[in-house]
């Protein structure tokens, strides 16, 4: 159960660093050398003892472009630790693979695929962001703190009975498309709740960039979404901020961060936004989702009016089954359980769509 959470997040503006920087692609053309802009961001206070950090973005790579990002922490001993990767991130894969880098553990910490795992408590951080090429621009940039203990999960009183039009699309229509990228849809639940989340918001790749999918798929944005958020490291589609990044490439934005109720979630639900949050389970723990997982992503979209948790499970065996409905209790354990996710949640709206009142963690 996540005990506190803060949000902040960062517009890039000058002073930059210019020069020349090299990386090596293991997926590619080995070491390359790139003209480089790199911004650092102030140290910033998190509040409290922090556990874990998440960073997301909004950033276009255009062919010839990629991103970096980086996070360095302060410990409550005051030591400073070196600067971990938080990603490499490029919309397109003829210039860098986008990957996450494991191997990074020291005494401070270590990276999990997405989250800065701290060996010791953090009180602060800076961020730094790196754009190779000339064309890249980074529009905002979000880093999540977050402290968690193992608790009794006491689920709020329902405040809302509100439903958004979202529309369902089966991850299991896409079984064995395209197995490069996570095995076909049997894997991408990611790819598909975001796609489904850019359907809600009219928005999209357009037919010309969806040649290469094939005719005869049902919902060939779902695998232009897989190839877009591929983790080349990690091998897979569950990359949060990856899938927050794709999102960013068609004029939305948004974050990665954590939700400490479900009361949270309603008051997006009534601001008309969707939520796409991250669960593991057993079958026996989430009644009505027939399946076990050790990680799923799926997409909230409402309600009722006993306060139950309407949802697009993109498990779904086809597209008429997605929209189910999950018990009020049940949902929130296996959502924000410490030993799962601790209330991970993608925020993905039109820069001109107002979020719902907060008090730090969005």
């Amino acid at each position: 159960m996540v005990t506190s959470v803060a949000l902040h997040r960062f517009v890039p503006e000058g002073p930059f660093e210019d020069g020349f920087g090299s990386r090596e692609d293991p997926f590619g053309a080995g070491r390359v050398t790139w003209p480089r802009r790199r911004w650092t961001g102030p140290e910033q206070e998190i509040g409290f003892p922090a556990r874990e950090l998440v960073a997301s973005w909004i950033a276009r790579t255009p062919p010839g472009s990629w991103l970096e990002v980086e996070l360095r922490a302060r410990t409550e001993g005051g030591e400073l630790t070196r600067w971990y990767c938080m990603g490499r991130w490029a919309e397109h894969e003829g210039d860098i693979h986008r990957t996450s880098l494991p191997g990074q553990g020291d005494g401070h910490a270590d990276v999990a695929v997405d989250t800065l795992v701290a060996r010791q408590p953090l009180t602060a951080y800076r961020i730094r962001l790196t754009t190779y090429g000339e064309a890249a621009r980074v529009d905002l940039v979000s880093v999540m703190a977050s402290a968690t203990l193992p608790q009794v999960i006491e689920p709020s009183p329902p405040t809302t009975a509100a439903r958004l039009d979202v529309p369902p699309f089966s991850q299991k229509a896409h079984t064995g498309h395209h197995p490069q990228w996570d095995g076909g849809g049997q894997n991408w639940c990611s790819p598909t709740s975001v796609a489904m989340v850019l359907a809600y918001w009219g928005v999209g790749p357009a037919d010309d960039e969806l040649g290469w999918v094939g005719g005869d798929d049902p919902r060939p944005q779902v695998d232009h979404a897989a190839r877009g958020m591929y983790d080349h490291s990690y091998q897979g589609t569950g990359n949060w901020p990856f899938s927050l990044a794709y999102a960013g490439r068609y004029g939305l934005t948004g974050c990665v961060t954590r939700l400490r109720s479900l009361a949270e979630l309603e008051r997006f639900i009534d601001a008309g936004i969707p939520v796409i949050t991250s669960q593991s389970f057993k079958a026996c723990e989430l009644p009505g989702a027939g399946y076990s997982t050790t990680g799923h992503i799926l997409v909230v979209t409402g309600f009722t009016e006993a306060g139950d948790v309407v949802v697009n499970d993109p498990a779904a065996p086809d597209d008429s089954e997605v929209i189910r409905v999950y018990p009020r209790a049940a949902f929130d354990h296996v959502w924000r359980r410490s030993s799962g996710s601790g209330g991970i949640a993608y925020v993905i709206h039109p820069p001109g769509v107002d979020l719902p009142p907060t008090d730090g963690n969005w």
